[in-house]
């Protein structure tokens, strides 16, 4: 088992610009599942060699729900990276989580539709659990980073995944309180999914933009708005990355995520599709994927 970090990072633009990042290059990368939003950057903080997708393309030019959630998972897999921090911003569904605070999201309610969610199907099954959907371990370094930046940090989150591109109505923003969701966003899923298919520890820091809509005696969520509070968070989300890269240890010692697929694969060796495995090459590469 390899025991460096490659850490794939999923976020806006202005993440590329880490201090301290060196060796860069941006290259293209080619998957079975199309192409994913954009090239990605290579480069080295430290220890850490990073692989940074921004997850829109840059200059945010793909919407959440025409983003190729496989074709970034899958590239980031066959770049060799080892783990996943996600970053994303959200809306806020409880009053202590106020804009410009950076949450570390523990557990996910999907209600994303028409998205592609597995690399899994006829041919080749698979059953990975999201029972805990995020590795606990990036989540304590990331939660470490937040506050070594200087932010103001809360753990533990449950995220609301909508379709979008449209924002809630308050009868729905109502409604998720009301399940327990403590922050809403457009991105997570499938993403968060297909990163335990591909053995992929993943952790997401959710950056609070707004209070959704819930609050019936204020104004609805504006476009506006939020893209002032993003660019109030940037620097520290930047920060934070840094920070994160640094808190890891030296040597990265194994995660059981990193084989989730050895309990998930269901379709008899002699009965799988060798077209379906080509496509799974990089996500089940440990594994292999023979068939008869």
């Amino acid at each position: 088992m390899n025991d460096a970090w490659t850490i794939g990072i999923i976020g806006g633009s202005g993440l590329y610009a880490i201090e301290g990042l060196e060796d860069t290059q941006w290259r293209r990368v080619d998957t079975p599942w199309g192409a994913p939003s954009d090239e990605l950057l290579f480069g080295r903080v430290g220890h850490v060699n990073i692989v940074f997708l921004p997850r829109h393309g840059r200059g945010h030019v793909i919407p959440p729900s025409e983003l190729n959630a496989r074709a970034n998972i899958d590239a980031l897999k066959r770049s060799g990276c080892t783990d996943i921090l996600a970053i994303s911003s959200i809306g806020s569904l409880q009053e202590e989580l106020e804009p410009g605070r950076f949450v570390v999201v523990e557990q996910f309610i999907d209600r994303t539709v028409g998205r592609p969610s597995s690399f899994f199907g006829t041919g080749m099954v698979a059953h990975v659990s999201m029972a805990d959907p995020v590795c606990p371990r990036l989540s304590a370094f990331a939660a470490e980073a937040i506050t070594h930046a200087g932010g103001q940090m809360s753990k533990g989150a449950t995220y609301l995944a909508m379709e979008g591109p449209q924002f809630s109505s308050r009868a729905e923003s109502l409604l998720y309180r009301q399940w327990g969701a403590d922050v809403i966003g457009m991105t997570a899923m499938p993403e968060a999914k297909l990163a335990r298919e591909a053995e992929l520890p993943y952790a997401l820091i959710g950056m609070v933009t707004d209070y959704d809509c819930w609050r019936e005696s204020e104004a609805h969520v504006e476009v506006s708005e939020v893209i002032a509070q993003m660019h109030a968070n940037g620097d520290l989300a930047r920060r934070t990355v840094a920070a994160f890269l640094a808190t890891l240890p030296d040597e990265r010692t194994p995660s059981p995520i990193d084989t989730v697929l050895d309990a998930a694969l269901i379709t008899d060796p002699a009965r799988r599709d060798p077209a379906v495995l080509a496509k799974l090459d990089a996500v089940m590469a440990r594994v292999g994927g023979q068939s008869a």
